[in-house]
């Protein structure tokens, strides 16, 4: 929607002082849309973080206190939340990387009549996310990715939405997601699906002089797909799995 917002062609032949107030959730926010609705608006847009199984929020930012761009925020009032190793479950120093969990009057019960994935996503009363996600020294939580979306590329962890937040600063770019696809050689290789902007004429070889400006090589991704849309939920969130089934099924043919 935000996305949608900034993009119309006559935003700026709108009257939108009425904007106060707008939070953002159920996928990432990409800094540059935050800043420039901001801009367009003069108003207040945070982003915040939740499940289907916590009711669904858990963190936000601060609305007229401190907060930070590119971060969901601190927890929820009476919730914790904790960055744990994905593999073993001990705790993650301070500004380490790893699995999001969480524990709350929010949080469900289980899942009905699954008594197997209740066991798997509750454990000693948290709830594990699935998430990967750091903290910083004043308790701020940043999300990274879904653990089933993490790109390993030749052996190099590489995550979606730090690649797709370069992209979405591009001035020819709509929307952008980037995603895993299978290569013989390196595993994994980092693919963007890119919607270009009205007018825009801009080329692979253009994206990638960008990205190679402000990414590590290993991160750049490889392969670039123009689209015109994405498969979306009925709430507008892009269905990253399907863009990958929809290369899987071509490879299979």
């Amino acid at each position: 929607m935000y996305i949608a917002v900034i993009n119309h062609p006559d935003v700026h032949k709108f009257d939108l002082s009425s904007v106060k107030i707008c939070i953002s959730g159920a996928a990432s926010l990409p800094v540059e849309v935050q800043e420039r609705f901001e801009s367009i608006t003069g108003g207040t847009l945070i982003e915040g973080y939740g499940l289907t199984e916590t009711s669904p929020v858990t963190h936000a930012n601060n609305l007229w206190e401190k907060r930070k761009v590119g971060s969901v925020g601190i927890p929820f009032p009476d919730t914790e939340a904790r960055i744990v190793h994905p593999e073993s479950g001990e705790d993650m120093a301070q500004g380490e990387i790893g699995e999001l969990i969480v524990r709350g009057p929010q949080v469900m019960k289980g899942y009905w009549q699954q008594q197997e994935e209740t066991d798997k996503a509750l454990r000693g009363g948290w709830l594990y996310t699935g998430d990967l996600a750091r903290m910083d020294d004043e308790g701020f939580f940043y999300i990274l990715d879904r653990r089933k979306d993490l790109i390993i590329a030749g052996g190099y962890n590489v995550y979606p939405r730090e690649v797709e937040e370069v992209l979405f600063e591009h001035p020819d770019v709509e929307e952008a997601v980037v995603a895993g696809v299978v290569d013989s050689y390196r595993g994994e290789t980092v693919k963007a699906y890119i919607i270009l902007k009205e007018g825009s004429s801009a080329n692979e070889e253009e994206l990638q002089r960008w990205c190679k400006e402000k990414l590590a090589v290993y991160k750049v991704p490889k392969i670039y797909e123009f689209r015109d849309t994405f498969p979306k939920t009925l709430v507008g969130k892009v269905l990253r799995r399907k863009l990958i089934e929809e290369d899987n099924d071509k490879i299979s043919k």
